[in-house]
């Protein structure tokens, strides 16, 4: 039985909705962040030595990383279903290095200055005294402009122009390089950041519109972007 060791309001919601675009079997250990630090709490490291959440277990298999759990998943079960639900595109085609590219494009490319512009807003938002709430805005106001922001809307209009040609990331078919994108994208259009976006704001939409992405909201919990 495949565990998922899914942490609220986090990246492993992605993972929930693939195991249901599956249809496969499985439980969640449910796993709740510490409310003053908003980090994993200290019994995930009992699964992975790193204690982030996504993580699954599948027997003695344990896999961590959105991205391994995505290729795992599809790779050991997707197979197994009809032609058309979830499974790799074709190797050497043009959707299976679509697929292979934006899968990496995720977390490699479009999370590090997504996540360097939270802590930014958060160190804008902890910063006291008045004086040193100042110095911490005009610190991030320039490492948001001279580096982050410009790196930020980039992405972001890379996005969507392939979109804007594509109806998945893969192309007509969705694969688990949807899954891995949806996260971030997701953050984008909940924090008004994709709302000159129309194809990035199409593509979450049509993933929230899906009865499997409907169900893992049920079941996962929390999770501010659904």
């Amino acid at each position: 039985m495949i565990t998922l060791h899914h942490l609220n309001n986090s990246r492993s919601q992605r993972i929930l909705w693939l195991l249901e675009e599956l249809n496969l079997d499985y439980k969640i250990q449910q796993y709740k962040r510490d409310s003053e630090t908003n980090l994993a709490p200290a019994s995930l490291k009992s699964v992975h030595p790193l204690g982030k959440s996504p993580i699954i277990t599948d027997g003695n298999i344990t896999v961590a990383e959105s991205g391994a759990i995505i290729e795992y998943l599809i790779s050991t079960y997707g197979s197994k279903l009809d032609e058309e639900q979830l499974t790799h595109p074709t190797a050497g085609t043009s959707s299976h290095w679509q697929f292979i590219y934006w899968l990496h494009f995720a977390e490699g490319t479009l999370m590090p200055p997504l996540v360097a512009k939270l802590v930014l807003d958060k160190a804008r938002e902890k910063a006291k005294p008045w004086f040193v709430k100042i110095i911490a805005n005009k610190i991030a106001d320039k490492l948001m402009d001279a580096y982050y922001g410009p790196i930020i809307k980039t992405n972001m209009q890379f996005i969507e122009q392939h979109l804007a040609k594509n109806k998945w990331f893969a192309g007509e078919k969705l694969t688990g390089a949807d899954i891995q994108m949806s996260f971030p994208l997701e953050a984008a259009v909940a924090r008004g950041a994709a709302a000159d976006l129309p194809n990035v704001t199409r593509f979450v939409k049509a993933i929230h519109a899906r009865s499997a992405y409907q169900q893992a909201l049920i079941k996962g919990g929390q999770y501010d972007y659904g």
